[in-house]
């Protein structure tokens, strides 16, 4: 979406439903390379401490750049053969023998007319330098028609991969099947409603699921209930989220963009609604999602006669490999 039109939504205050801590909340770092002017996905390498991965929306290759912790780029990875058509978001999980990968999903589609969306398998490099790897390709079929979505997210327990969809007023979580084929589309299954604008999200270790919007973050449990909702940092366009340990790192668009650092005890450590309801923690009812969603919905629609996003065409190219 437009960074005006995630202003605007912002402008509106649209965060109904909001815990607001902004203890042990900071600046991480600013990504220093210009040439990063949309960061989308986020994810903690597992093979190179303190390094993270990022890549920018769009674009005629796949380019994924790692980032060491004062921001600057220090590698380049291209996945070879691959002509994107809108990369949104990046997870990391591991391949059947138990080597650490990273998932890149082509997943965007604001005109929500593509026949079937990818997302693209490829090892956590062992070297931190340029280079051109070969990816595995899975493509993916919606069984309600075609989504937008920015959030691709990878289950540690059993690496399976789920994709939430951007919706003004009300997304859906969609679950791939086991067991993943090459050779044709995967066809999704669809789980349950979502807030709206949701941009990124990941697993925790222990299976629970956070999401974010541009404004709010939203934690569900193993069993995928949704039990609360906490502002997000103050950011142009927050777009991107990943796990790091016992906190949650979030990125926007734009140049030279901030990446926060947001501690996960501002969010209730319990697995089930039970233990929540002492706890006083938030939650985001069915009625509230849909107003929130009618209200996001109505800046949504006014935006776009101001700003117009070109997008190529559906057809790109892939090779299977890793």
């Amino acid at each position: 979406m437009p960074a005006s039109t995630a202003l605007a939504v912002a402008l509106l205050g649209l965060s109904a439903v909001t815990g607001a801590h902004a203890e042990g909340r900071h600046v991480l770092l600013h990504l220093r390379d210009p040439s990063i002017t949309e960061s989308s996905g986020l994810a903690v390498s597992q093979r190179h401490p303190g390094v993270l991965w990022t890549h920018n929306d769009g674009g005629q290759v796949a380019d994924i750049e790692a980032i060491d912790s004062s921001g600057r780029t220090v590698a380049t990875v291209q996945l070879g053969g691959i002509d994107p058509y809108d990369p949104e978001a990046l997870a990391p999980g591991t391949d059947r023998r138990g080597r650490p990968v990273l998932f890149l999903g082509d997943i965007g589609d604001n005109s929500q007319r593509r026949p079937d969306v990818s997302v693209f398998r490829f090892l956590d490099p062992r070297h931190l330098r340029d280079q051109t790897v070969h990816a595995r390709w899975y493509k993916f079929t919606y069984p309600d028609g075609p989504h937008d979505a920015e959030a691709l997210m990878v289950r540690p327990s059993d690496g399976r991969i789920f994709i939430a969809t951007k919706d003004v007023f009300e997304g859906h979580l969609y679950r791939a099947p086991a067991h993943l084929r090459t050779d044709r589309p995967n066809r999704l299954t669809k789980l349950q409603g979502l807030p709206p604008l949701i941009t990124d999200g990941a697993f925790l270790n222990d299976g629970r699921l956070v999401l974010r919007s541009y404004l709010n973050g939203y934690l569900f449990d193993r069993r995928l209930a949704l039990v609360a909702s906490e502002a997000m940092p103050d950011q142009v366009q927050g777009e991107s989220l990943a796990v790091d340990g016992g906190r949650l790192l979030v990125g926007s668009e734009g140049v030279h963009s901030a990446v926060w650092s947001v501690p996960l005890p501002s969010l209730p450590a319990a697995s089930d609604t039970g233990a929540l309801a002492s706890s006083g923690a938030h939650r985001l009812t069915r009625p509230a999602l849909v107003a929130l969603g009618g209200a996001a919905a109505l800046v949504v629609l006014v935006s776009a006669t101001l700003v117009r996003r070109r997008r190529r065409g559906v057809g790109r190219r892939g090779i299977t490999g890793a």
